[in-house]
């Protein structure tokens, strides 16, 4: 006879009806876990996850009302509410029964039982909680789904020779389970990658989720990735699947990795050893089916050497590296990218008409590009919202083409001087986000402010 793998929970305080209805499920499931002593049942919820639960209605000599049974109902209910349980009691009162329905249970048997009724009860209640479980899984990859839903993405485009090369390692390890490290500047494109892997990969059909760790607060990170119990810290209002859990048998990208601190660093090494979670509040350990996929445009290397980065969190990450070039590394791709792009936001923009010639596209060729990708597609969507005519030339594109570095252009050592470049370029760099560029500058956003108001930038 081959045993259903799901575990069951018993509690009832007869002995006798404990050792009888545990000879006979053991032979039709996988665990059989009993208990007398109800008052032990939240402890038991805390260590483990039950597949079924076999709770008596009563527990007091001399009572039969059913209030302990409810009672007891409810907190299994509270702790995990995809909890299947199925009540016992020796007094029959329909009454008794529809309460306990009406308060959460999945079914009812009367003692004593019949074998053959108990286990099709069973049997029937444990098919439930398997599809809760599912739904529930299913509820967490929408909601995380929903979230990115909004971000536009589209398949890789290029011919250069670097590019070339990124797409025939794709392919090689595409189809494999190996952990994929992309290291390139802001704007390459190292989201594109993860996405094309999985698009690639056995996963395919399965969930992609992608996380910015640079976004995540030290004090959110473990509720943000490994998740939350109801209650485990303020405003904790329901259950809650981290990113780990919502992306298990899909593919999890990290991304700007470089930014984790080495606490957050060992909380994420722990689980690639293990392979499990546990959620914020919980004891119980939820294994993780993933294929991660990291990236960051620091050089991690150094971060090693001076001790800000994990050198065996590395190796685990660095099973197969990418390296993206930079845009101004590939410039042959640029007539692709800015016909692509042009394509898109002429139709966003209802100018679908629109060209760019031959002097604009010498003039995109020139400049060193350095937000990469991103600041291109940035300029043809501003160029196509301000263009007048049917074709973009070379002054449609507010920058001025070179490919020395600015520095080059101080004609002196003087500090403020110097100051007031490295300002320009952090703005340019992070499109003008003031609190990312004090961070880069290591300032505070007021002294930036200051800066910016002396220098008239």
């Amino acid at each position: 006879m081959n045993k259903k793998v799901a575990k069951v929970l018993i509690v009832d305080d007869d002995e006798d009806i404990l050792m009888s209805l545990k000879l006979l499920l053991k032979q039709h499931f996988a665990d059989i876990i009993t208990e007398k002593n109800v008052i032990q049942l939240p402890n038991l919820l805390e260590k483990d996850n039950y597949d079924l639960i076999l709770l008596d209605m009563n527990f007091s000599a001399g009572l039969n009302t059913g209030n302990e049974g409810i009672y007891w109902l409810r907190t299994i209910l509270d702790k995990d509410p995809a909890a299947v349980v199925v009540m016992m009691t020796a007094y029959g009162a329909v009454e008794l029964a529809v309460k306990a329905i009406k308060e959460g249970a999945t079914d009812f048997v009367l003692k004593p039982w019949d074998n053959e009724k108990m286990l099709a009860t069973l049997h029937s209640a444990l098919k439930l909680r398997q599809s809760k479980l599912e739904i529930n899984k299913l509820k967490g990859k929408q909601q995380q789904l929903k979230k990115d839903s909004d971000k536009k993405y589209t398949n890789f485009i290029g011919e250069s020779e670097k590019m070339m090369d990124v797409f025939k390692t794709i392919s090689k390890v595409a189809k494999t389970e190996a952990n994929v490290f992309i290291i390139g500047e802001n704007g390459t494109g190292k989201e594109l990658v993860a996405r094309e892997l999985h698009r690639q990969s056995k996963r395919q059909d399965e969930v992609f989720i992608s996380v910015d760790m640079s976004s995540i607060s030290e004090s959110l990170f473990e509720s943000e990735l490994f998740g939350s119990m109801k209650g485990s810290f303020t405003d904790s209002k329901e259950d809650r699947a981290g990113r780990f859990e919502v992306a298990s048998g899909g593919t999890l990208f990290l991304d700007e990795i470089g930014n984790l601190s080495l606490a957050m660093q060992a909380k994420i090494l722990t689980v690639l050893q293990n392979r499990e979670i546990f959620r914020i509040g919980s004891s119980k350990a939820i294994p993780i089916d993933i294929r991660l996929i990291s990236a960051t445009n620091k050089n991690l290397h150094d971060m090693v050497s001076e001790g800000t980065f994990r050198e065996d969190l590395l190796y685990r990450l660095n099973t197969i590296q990418i390296g993206l070039p930079p845009l101004r590394d590939r410039t042959e791709d640029i007539p692709l990218l800015a016909d692509h792009f042009l394509a898109r936001y002429a139709k966003k923009y209802e100018k679908q008409n629109l060209k760019i010639n031959k002097s604009a596209l010498d003039h995109l060729k020139s400049y060193r590009w350095p937000g990469n990708i991103r600041e291109l597609e940035h300029a043809i969507e501003k160029a196509v919202i301000l263009s007048e005519l049917d074709v973009l030339k070379a002054d449609d594109f507010l920058f001025h083409p070179s490919k020395r570095n600015e520095m080059d252009d101080i004609q002196s050592l003087n500090i403020e001087e110097m100051e007031k470049v490295l300002i320009k370029k952090a703005l340019l760099k992070l499109r003008g986000n003031m609190s990312h560029v004090a961070k880069e500058l290591g300032v505070s956003r007021a002294t930036l402010y200051n800066k910016i108001d002396r220098y008239g930038i």
